[in-house]
């Protein structure tokens, strides 16, 4: 080429140019990051989506993408990057099985808060005194409650006969606005007679099992297995559909082991870790 100049379709030479990337943001922020370095014009080859995960992972550890900021679309992304729409998706679905992305249906894709919580499992067992102790602000939302005939595990962890009357309370727990976990939590109807009502004015399930003459209770068991998330569970997490999911089932005894609730709990693996203490006898 003479002058300097070049034909239609010549891609630009391989020295250092400016590299401009656009985050946007949930919110009235813009973010705007220029970098000068040299690199190789990549056309298309296998690992480019390892390149922009490291990316990606290195602008959040660096906080240059905090928690909350909402990534663009795919297509900008791979504009960004200069780089095929499956490898912007792959680098995503790793950073989000990872649990520093959150891919949320119909939302966008935002940065995850970190750390993963903690929580420990043992003969007392409480959620909010587990999370609280880290800092955390644990709320929950009322999803519902019906009267209903046990089925027979759930009658075998009450100790009821198949059919009983049982009541089932739907919540889901959140840590400072993330969901973390739901499920149900069951009660003998019999027993627990207002149960809702008074879960309902009281805040927790401590205080309604004192309004019960309930002063102590033990974790009876705990069961817990991992498996893949259903699309409504993902959902209602607010996770990546490839993310696991934590299925755990558990009993509440009184001191001398008589049950008084069972529940089935679906956590998120993206947000929360669990720990079970080995003590020796």
């Amino acid at each position: 080429m003479d002058g300097g100049k070049r034909c239609a379709g010549h891609r630009r030479p391989l020295h250092a140019q400016t590299f401009v990337k656009t985050y946007g943001f949930a919110g009235p922020f813009r973010l705007i990051r220029v970098i000068n370095r040299p690199y190789k014009f990549i056309r298309m080859i296998r690992n480019k989506w390892r390149e922009i995960r490291a990316e990606f992972e290195q602008d959040i550890m660096d906080g240059v993408l905090p928690v909350g900021a909402k990534l663009p679309t795919g297509p900008d992304l791979a504009a960004a990057y200069q780089a095929g729409r499956h490898s912007v998706r792959r680098a995503i679905t790793e950073l989000a099985k990872e649990g520093l992305l959150s891919v949320e249906q119909g939302r966008g894709t935002f940065v995850q808060p970190r750390p993963v919580l903690e929580y420990t499992i043992g003969a007392r067992t409480h959620l909010r005194s587990n999370l609280v102790a880290q800092g955390v602000d644990v709320t929950s939302e009322y999803l519902g409650v019906e009267q209903l005939q046990a089925r027979q595990t759930i009658a075998a962890d009450l100790g009821l006969e198949p059919d009983a009357p049982v009541i089932a309370s739907r919540r889901m727990t959140l840590a400072d606005g993330e969901p973390i976990a739901f499920g149900t939590l069951y009660h003998d109807a019999s027993r627990f007679t207002e149960y809702p009502e008074r879960r309902a004015v009281m805040g927790s399930v401590s205080a309604v099992y004192k309004s019960y003459g309930i002063d102590d209770y033990l974790r009876g068991s705990t069961e817990m297995n991992a498996r893949p998330a259903r699309a409504i569970e993902a959902q209602r997490l607010r996770q990546h559909p490839d993310m696991p999911v934590i299925v755990i089932r558990t009993v509440d005894t009184l001191l001398d082991g008589t049950p008084i609730a069972c529940s089935r709990m679906i956590w998120s693996a993206a947000r929360v870790k669990f720990n079970i203490p080995n003590k020796e006898d």
